[in-house]
């Protein structure tokens, strides 16, 4: 069973794509180990503020295939297949790690986003901060603290998920 990791992000209907999201990876994977939701404003572009968490979770699928479902949960939720890198999302699921792989195909893994993004480092080093990120040789823990926390802002909101099983 392989330990993945992914991040969630809406900032459509927000509360209304993270629930689905939730929803649509129980469905696909089982149980899962929640973050806290985080608001963020976006990054890269000038539109509205994102939630953001981390979900964690243990799968027999292959990178490929978790890779193939993530596309195909967004999709199912308003993804366009034509979105751009930095645009508003419905959701934007984005596989973080994959047990210790470190590659670029199907998907970068560990994602580059870890270490410059708080709204993905922050969740992760939440649920996942004893890991150590393959390439760096820090855990998580320790790549949040010592990330600059003046360069996004974050705030943590309250989850509302009826399905909540979440696992610490």
């Amino acid at each position: 069973m392989a330990e993945i990791y992914i991040s969630i992000g809406s900032n459509i209907n927000r509360q209304h794509y993270i629930e689905q999201g939730l929803n649509a990876l129980t469905e696909a994977f089982g149980l899962l180990t929640l973050s806290s939701l985080f608001e963020s404003e976006a990054v890269g572009f000038a539109g509205k503020a994102f939630y953001n968490m981390v979900v964690g979770l243990q799968t027999d699928q292959s990178l490929g295939s978790v890779s193939s479902v993530l596309r195909k949960i967004e999709f199912a939720h308003g993804r366009s297949q034509n979105a751009k890198k930095f645009s508003p999302r419905t959701l934007d699921l984005d596989l973080l790690l994959y047990d210790d792989v470190i590659t670029d195909s199907p998907a970068q893994i560990p994602r580059e986003e870890i270490t410059k993004n708080a709204f993905v480092l922050w969740p992760l080093a939440e649920i996942a901060g004893h890991l150590v990120h393959p390439s760096l040789g820090l855990c998580y823990q320790e790549l949040w603290q010592q990330y600059d926390k003046d360069q996004q802002q974050l705030q943590i909101v309250p989850l509302i998920w009826a399905r909540k099983n979440k696992e610490i």
